[in-house]
């Protein structure tokens, strides 16, 4: 069963995925109605867009801001995109009304937080042999480097990752594996790494992502291992609220995160695009 929540909360976890997502130095401004992350330098979508929308109903009103934030964009020289939270934005149709003036659905997705803390196993004294957990977090400039190499080496083959795009994800790594937000976590098999995931934990909130299995070790259970480590840590440090974002057509990721204990917030939003 759905989460409930009110709109506040769903603008504060919101706000807390964008800030992680500006992390190392994309800008996340805050306009009041709304939230925009931007990359001055990356022009990809993911990384320039609008969320926790709260424009006017009055249709006259409504158009006049869609026309400020179509400027901004242009200004910024980003094809406008915007996540919608279809039960907590407003107006309430707001994605009928996106839709209308253009926008289009590029693959809808979920939030899911945690729900049932006593799903989430297996712990790390029941892991079959040669399985380990191993967490990164504070990390100076030599160790992340050798970190972040297994770590990529999993993303990269998880996610089928251009090689052209691995240096970059190997750079973020490197600083998010400084920084004081986050925790990343390797499972290994053998000492092979096998599964990735990372937390972000700050204003009492903590955010999972980054959950890959390689190929090769796919079906052993090792997702599973590797998120209910995250997720317990972010128990431990006393987190409101532990959310993660997945695809609604990720049937396999979804049954993951229910087992666990996660539970959807509300319905699954669109990702809008201006084409």
């Amino acid at each position: 069963m759905p989460i409930e929540i009110d709109p506040g909360v769903m603008r504060r976890l919101l706000t807390h995925e964008a800030q992680i997502h500006a992390v190392p130095d994309r800008e996340l401004r805050d306009l009041g109605d709304s939230i925009l992350l931007h990359d001055i330098a990356n022009p990809e979508p993911f990384w320039n867009r609008l969320a926790a929308i709260r424009w006017p109903d009055e249709p006259g009103a409504f158009d006049r801001r869609l026309t400020e934030m179509l400027v901004l964009f242009a200004t910024l020289a980003r094809q406008p995109h915007v996540w919608p939270a279809p039960a907590h934005d407003t107006p309430r149709d707001l994605v009928a009304r996106l839709v209308a003036n253009g926008f289009r659905d590029m693959g809808a997705g979920m939030v899911m937080a945690l729900a049932d803390p006593s799903l989430t196993s297996p712990r790390e004294d029941d892991l079959p042999r040669g399985v380990t957990v191993e967490r990164f977090a504070g990390l100076g400039e030599g160790a992340a480097v050798t970190a972040a190499g297994a770590i990529v080496e999993v993303l990269a083959d998880a996610f089928d990752v251009d090689q052209g795009r691995e240096a970059g994800i190997q750079g973020e790594t490197v600083i998010s594996l400084g920084h004081p937000w986050f925790t990343h976590y390797l499972v290994r098999d053998d000492g092979r790494p096998a599964a990735v995931a990372r937390r972000a934990t700050f204003d009492g909130l903590s955010y999972l992502s980054s959950i890959g299995t390689a190929r090769w070790a796919r079906g052993r259970g090792f997702g599973r291992i590797v998120t209910a480590a995250a997720t317990r840590d972010a128990r431990a440090a006393g987190s409101a609220w532990t959310y993660l974002g997945v695809f609604a057509d990720n049937r396999i990721a979804i049954r993951l995160y229910e087992g666990l204990g996660f539970d959807r917030v509300g319905d699954a939003g669109p990702d809008l695009l201006l084409v």
